[in-house]
């Protein structure tokens, strides 16, 4: 992952990636490049191009006030250490429909430099392609549809899976980072123990009826997916979010609130660091 970070003695400064390292841990975006834009007037006047965290820690204190500041440096260095360890990093965002996985997942994947991001939802169309409804029918048609609903949502995740793993596998043997959302990303089924990379799992959850509801209005206003769909079946909607909170909670699968995009981002951030600190 590109963090523009040194070790000992540093590396090359990249005016955006400094911003965006700076706004992965929770920095506001125009603070970050306010921040980021003073280091490089710095490192010029230095007529120098190379980072320092120690300078980096005496800017953004100056800029962020001692308590930010600190706290935004000790992040960067947890950054850098993720960095360092040159291990692949899985980073799985499930939840159920309309609780904005596509968003947080696009949004962590940018802040740490993934370039891949893919959904189940793609895996499951690409699927379609290759095996008729008479073949495997649970996969044509939409998660919260089938009947009796948790049958047929798990059976339809366990076929999803195949292709997702498939696509893990292809990841860690070529040692790509990625992020992958979708809600099929069951906790329990999916496995989390994969050789030489840092994995990341976590459930979104909007807790809210009414916010989650009023996601589905955002959506129709940006896609060709009519509100209509979801807003009818919303009941089932809430139904798998209610279960795979249940599987999540039983598995000890983080559960991250979403009714704020930013927060859930930093949420999820968090639990990436946590999982390399582990390794």
């Amino acid at each position: 992952m590109p963090l523009p970070l040194g070790g000992e003695h540093g590396l090359p400064y990249s005016r955006g990636l400094m911003a965006r390292a700076l706004m992965a841990v929770a920095v506001p975006a125009d603070r970050a490049y306010a921040l980021a834009r003073r280091l490089g007037d710095d490192l010029a006047s230095r007529n120098s191009e190379i980072v320092e965290l120690d300078r980096l820690e005496a800017l953004a204190v100056e800029s962020l006030g001692e308590v930010e500041g600190s706290e935004a440096v000790r992040q960067l260095r947890r950054y850098q250490e993720l960095r360092e360890l040159e291990l692949p990093v899985v980073i799985l965002v499930g939840g159920a429909t309309g609780t904005g996985k596509s968003t947080v997942a696009t949004e962590i994947a940018y802040r740490l430099g993934i370039t891949r991001v893919t959904s189940t939802d793609f895996i499951r169309q690409t699927m379609r392609a290759f095996f008729s409804p008479e073949l495997f029918p649970t996969i044509h048609h939409s998660s919260f549809e089938g009947e009796p609903l948790i049958p047929a949502f798990e059976e339809q995740a366990r076929n999803v899976l195949v292709g997702v793993r498939a696509s893990v596998e292809r990841a860690l043997q070529e040692g790509w980072s990625m992020v992958l959302e979708g809600v099929h990303l069951v906790p329990g089924l999916v496995p989390l123990e994969l050789e030489g990379a840092i994995v990341s799992s976590c459930i979104l959850e909007i807790s809210d009826e009414t916010a989650h509801a009023q996601h589905f209005f955002t959506r129709e206003a940006g896609t060709d997916r009519p509100m209509a769909k979801y807003l009818d079946r919303f009941d089932s909607i809430r139904g798998l979010q209610d279960y795979l909170v249940q599987r999540a909670q039983a598995t000890g699968t983080p559960v991250v609130e979403n009714e704020n995009a930013e927060l859930a981002t930093r949420s999820v951030a968090e639990l990436v660091l946590s999982a390399a600190e582990r390794a």
